[in-house]
Formats: C-alpha cells, sequence, structure tokens
C-alpha cells in the first residue's frame, strides 16, 4: 500500500473511532484529520465530499458484518440455522457497535453508487447487497420456494424485524414493553432476551421452526 493509501486508512481509521465513541453525526473532516494526525485539508484529497467520507467508514462497517456474518454461518447445518445466526448475529452487531451500524443502513447520508475519491475500489452497493441478497436466498431455501419475487419481500420484511429489535432494544423501548409483560422474556436484562425475540421474528415470518 502507497504513501496515499495509508493516508487514506488512517483518516478511516479515525472515522471509525469517531463514529463508535461520538456517533455518526460527529464525523467532520477536521475532526477526522487532528484524530489522524494530518492538516486539516488533507481529508478533501481523499473524501471531497462529507457524504464520500461516510460512505468510506460505512463500508468498513459492511465488511467487518460481513466476516462476522461468514463465521457465524460456517457451522449452520440447515438454511434456518444459518439464517437464525445471521439474525442473531445482525441483531448484537447492532447492540455492540452501534454508531456504525445507525451510518451503515442511512443511504440518505451515503454515496451508494461510485464513492468519490475511490475510483479504483469497489462501490459501496457491492458492500451492502450481498448480505440481503444472501438472506433472500436463505428464506427461498427455509420455504422451498423460487428466489423471486416473495422470497425478496418476506427477506425485506424480516430484515425490518430485526432492524426494529435492534432499535428499540438499544433505546430500551422493548424492555419496558415487555418488562411486566408474561408474553416477554421471563428478563429483559437476561443476556439471550434479544434473541428470543429474533426467534420470535423468525417463527412470524417464516414459520414455527418445530412445527
Amino acid at each position: 500500500m502507497g504513501i496515499e493509501g495509508t493516508v487514506r486508512e488512517r483518516l478511516v481509521d479515525a472515522g471509525v473511532e469517531l463514529v463508535l465513541s461520538e456517533g455518526s453525526g460527529s464525523v467532520g473532516l477536521r475532526e477526522i484529520a487532528r484524530r489522524a494526525g494530518v492538516s486539516h485539508g488533507a481529508p478533501r484529497r481523499y473524501f471531497p465530499t462529507h457524504r464520500a467520507l461516510l460512505s468510506a467508514i460505512a463500508r468498513r462497517g459492511f465488511e467487518e458484518l460481513g466476516a462476522r456474518s461468514a463465521t457465524a454461518a460456517a457451522t449452520a447445518a440447515t438454511p434456518r440455522e444459518e439464517l437464525a445466526a445471521l439474525a442473531r448475529l445482525y441483531v448484537a452487531y447492532a447492540l455492540e457497535r452501534r454508531g456504525m451500524f445507525e451510518l451503515m443502513f442511512r443511504h440518505d447520508l451515503l454515496d451508494s453508487g461510485e464513492q468519490h475519491g475511490a475510483a479504483d475500489g469497489p462501490r459501496l452497493r457491492e458492500a451492502t447487497l450481498p448480505m440481503f441478497e444472501r438472506v433472500v436466498e436463505l428464506v427461498a431455501r427455509c420455504r422451498g420456494e423460487a428466489t423471486e419475487p416473495s422470497a425478496a419481500v418476506t427477506a425485506a420484511a424480516l430484515w425490518a424485524n430485526l432492524h426494529g429489535i435492534a432499535q428499540l432494544w438499544s433505546w430500551r423501548s422493548l424492555q419496558l414493553a415487555l418488562g411486566d409483560s408474561p408474553a416477554g422474556p421471563a428478563s429483559t436484562d437476561a443476556p439471550d432476551a434479544p434473541d428470543r425475540l429474533v426467534e420470535a421474528a423468525l417463527d412470524a415470518h417464516l414459520g414455527s421452526a418445530t412445527a
């Protein structure tokens, strides 16, 4: 990696650190430069727009989530088991790396096409779409049907459900709703409480695994 590539990676590293510690709304070019130890004008050589910088940071998150997903799915014996493993990981990642998770899916803030300042790199969409396409494939295999179009709709609904679980759990809204409910988890502070909600979402969209 050349000097320019090294500087660019340092800027992205600093951006990831800032997103995780202070949230995506705090990511500015000047603060990134300060944390990376370069001049205030240096980020503009690599990220001519704020969206381009955010996109490069978001891509790092998708790469990390993709690597974790591959590990989580490696031991699954059936499509349902793999889908469950990916779903649990998705929610766990959201709760662990909240700032990054929030940024990754804000495509209104990102360059989903070509990333400015990184013409030699892949587009952001090439980092975001494979995960969804895999979920569509697994949903289709679980239901024994073709991947289009109903499996894609079910996959999108499941994704929205999981995303909602992650967000509402991070805001403690679900804990409030379920804390005193006989139908809720035995303890909303139990480590497996989000996993039980994930299983309920899978059952709702695919039918019970034990049926």
